[in-house]
């Protein structure tokens, strides 16, 4: 609707006196002009012409616009966004400032702000036009029958984006006369909310925030993780690390619970510390084989506010378990022969044993457990979950290239595990050639290829990785397990050593030895392909049975082998397995997908169509096209995005052998934002403070609704013509001197 038009004239008193020069002396000329024609009337119809020329150049020379306001017809707009995360859920609210009574959630507290009641008293001013963050918009809501906020919001992946909102009303700002922004201030997605804040203030639109939530942590105990491998073995120990935050001012002795099925199964007792983090581990020892979900449970303390982040349940899958190991030695040294008993007594390993026995027409044999040659044929080498090379070396009566690149292949596209375990001999510098040499995690010396032998026995010292990992737990505790690895029985000889290659992590060093690199790391691993390599630098594992006969020596022989096969046998039918890394995915991970598919006569299959089908908790299914990495192993790899968490099954099917392979894995909930952090207010009043708003508390609507009432009426949309730059004016100034240049013509002048 238009209020009121306008025509503005520039005018300044330099322009006044040129132009009223100018069209004196333009009357002048034209009336000389008239009389010297005998005052004909062409001539002076020709004249008045040029002086409406000269005139209206005259008029464009003054910048002449015209204006028009416009009112809108339509009421300004107010857009309310309100935070719908997780953190909202926080019970840190009390009801009207009522310490006596309990408190309430932030979500709940709010609730009086989302309904389209509170803002009636606007309505006659205002349109109001509530939203969540994530854009859905409340239709109804009255206060006679309030919606639950709790049950109605969708927290989503559990991200706050603070800005986007901001941002979607800049670029829609036509109406717009604020913005109010109730959040508990928690943002961890999109870009800075005081960013987006500031462009709104330089479009004149304020915000005015509500801060829901107290900014300090509530007395609180919170399960923070526990890790809950996927798979175990029957009657094998399962050691289940869990962290806890504690904000309770004071230290507390809690029974921390093991359930089984939602039955308890094991306690143990946890001493945590004061305001802050307390990691403990508890161990089970499975009895039965089948899929069971575990539960960790620490129990709710009466100082306690939030009682939703005490408890973790993960599934495990408990097997049978029946490794298949290979040992492949030249000499039977005391160290093969104390692993040889130690694997062979081991009633979840099968052990097989390759013995040279250089310069001997026979390898060394006698028992069922010996083989006569190297295993060539893939079906055959493709059975061992781990290989054992020992002091042997690229020789006609011991290894072959070809049996290198074997062992090689078995690793990086089978998923086993290598250990390397060099001796006196020095034959292992042979393999250094091969493609074995690429697997090694360390770089040897090989101006010293028989190694160092002292008088003085040597010991390990444990790395920072070496303290917390489940190769080198030789005792239940951290403390114990310290004590254990300082009091081993030493070893008289090492390896030639020189440094780690990048990207293995070395689990323990020599405690004395040390060279420009640092101390001589004897006890490395690493990740190649599927699989995993450990070398071992000594040969003196074995005097670990001193005093203590088979307790830490089958221990960690027994804990190597099977850390290094648990990736291998996640999944495994006929002729189909598979495994993952990560084995344990978080949300919004990339899922890397490796199936080993035989054919219908037990060969690698090759040029196959394999696919995973996989169906997320929520139903929704996912294909992905496992592509052929290695004809020669027959594996296929593909990826997958994690996107929510949960039990996930996966069908692997080969088109080729119709076969299939039905498996799961659990994608561990990584939210970002969670119940029971404090409230960031500073975040708020800032935006507010940016963009010329206010900020307010839940229980202070009056203040909210005055400061609102008090923004300026809308401007007027004005709307300028300016004339002196007008297309028309151009035309109609061309239109005027092509009139005056055939008048001219008709009157007969040049």
């Amino acid at each position: 609707m238009i209020e009121r038009s306008s025509l503005d004239i520039n005018f300044n008193a330099g322009s006044v006196l040129f132009s009223t020069v100018v069209i004196l002396v333009a009357i002048s000329l034209s009336f000389v002009s008239w009389r010297r024609s005998d005052y004909r009337a062409s001539v002076l119809r020709l004249e008045i012409l040029r002086l409406t020329i000269i005139g209206i150049v005259i008029f464009l020379l003054q910048q002449p616009e015209w204006r028009s306001q416009f009112r809108p017809e339509s009421k300004p707009r107010i857009a309310v966004y309100y935070d719908e995360s997780p953190s909202m859920a926080t019970l840190d609210m009390l009801p009207e400032g009522d310490v006596s009574r309990e408190a309430i959630s932030r979500s709940r507290a709010i609730r009086k702000l989302v309904s389209p009641t509170t803002w009636e008293s606007l309505s006659s001013r205002f349109d109001i036009v509530i939203e969540g963050m994530s854009g859905v918009r409340k239709t109804e809501m009255t206060e006679q029958n309030p919606a639950d906020f709790e049950e109605e919001s969708d927290p989503g992946n559990g991200l706050t984006n603070l800005a986007a909102p901001l941002e979607r009303v800049s670029l829609d700002q036509k109406g717009l006369a604020g913005v109010v922004l109730i959040s508990d201030g928690d943002w961890n997605e999109g870009e800075s909310p005081v960013d987006a804040a500031a462009k709104l203030r330089g479009q004149r639109i304020p915000v005015f925030t509500v801060t829901a939530g107290l900014n300090k942590k509530l007395p609180d105990l919170e399960l923070v993780n526990a890790d809950v491998p996927t798979i175990g073995a029957e009657g094998k120990p399962v050691r289940i690390p869990f962290s806890i935050d504690s904000s309770l001012p004071r230290e507390s002795i809690v029974s921390v619970r093991l359930l089984l099925d939602g039955q308890e199964a094991l306690k143990k007792e946890v001493r945590i510390a004061p305001m802050g983090r307390t990691n403990e581990s508890i161990q089970w020892v499975p009895d039965a084989v089948g899929d069971f979900v575990i539960s960790v449970e620490v129990p709710i303390q009466k100082q306690e506010k939030i009682s939703s982040n005490n408890l973790i349940s993960l599934p495990i899958s408990i097997r049978k378990e029946q490794l298949k190991v290979l040992v492949i030695e030249s000499l039977p040294r005391w160290e093969y022969r104390y692993l040889r008993n130690a694997l062979s007594r081991d009633p979840g390993v099968e052990v097989s044993c390759l013995l040279f026995h250089p310069g001997l027409d026979k390898v060394g044999g006698g028992s069922q457990d010996y083989l006569k040659v190297f295993p060539e044929e893939l079906e055959d080498l493709s059975q061992y979950d781990v290989v054992f090379l020992g002091d042997v070396g690229l020789d006609d009566s011991q290894l072959t290239e070809s049996q290198c690149d074997l062992i090689r292949g078995l690793v990086e596209f089978q998923a086993s595990g290598l250990i390397f375990m060099p001796g006196f001999q020095g034959r292992q510098f042979s393999l250094l050639s091969t493609k074995l040499g690429d697997l090694y995690p360390v770089l040897l010396d090989d101006q010293q290829p028989e190694g160092w032998g002292s008088r003085l026995p040597g010991h390990f010292e444990l790395s920072e990785r070496g303290r917390s990992s489940l190769l080198t737990k030789l005792a239940d505790t951290t403390d114990d397990n310290f004590s254990v690895w300082e009091g081993l029985p030493g070893f008289q000889w090492y390896a030639p050593v020189i440094r780690s290659k990048a990207g293995a992590e070395v689990l323990a060093v020599h405690r004395d030895a040390t060279n420009e690199s640092g101390r001589l790391p004897l006890l490395v691993t690493r990740a190649f392909g599927a699989g995993k390599v450990l070398f071992m630098g000594t040969d003196g594992a074995w005097r670990w049975r001193k005093g203590v006969e088979d307790k830490y020596h089958y221990r960690f022989w027994g804990q190597v082998v099977r850390w290094m096969a648990y990736q291998r046998n996640m999944a495994k039918g006929e002729t189909i397995r598979l495994f993952y890394t990560p084995d344990q995915p978080q949300v919004r991970q990339t899922l890397n997908l490796n199936a080993h598919v035989m054919d219908s006569i037990g060969e690698p299959l090759q040029d196959g169509e394999v696919t995973a089908m996989i169906t997320s908790p929520k139903g929704m299914i996912d294909t992905v096209r496992l592509a052929g990495e290695n004809d020669q192993w027959g594996v296929y790899r593909g990826q997958f995005e994690t996107e929510e968490p949960g039990q996930h099954r996966v069908l692997i099917s080969c088109s080729e052998t119709k076969e299939t392979l039905e498996a799961s894995f659990f994608v561990q909930g990584s939210l970002q934002e969670s119940i029971g952090k404090p409230a960031r207010p500073e975040v708020l009043q800032e935006i507010s403070r940016v963009s010329r708003g206010r900020n307010v508390q839940p229980d202070e609507v009056n203040l909210l609704m005055d400061a609102i009432l008090e923004l300026p009426e809308p401007e007027p949309t004005t709307r300028r013509i300016q004339l002196w730059a007008h297309p028309a004016m151009a035309g109609l100034l061309l239109f005027l001197l092509a009139c005056f240049w055939i008048s001219r013509k008709a009157a007969g002048l040049v």
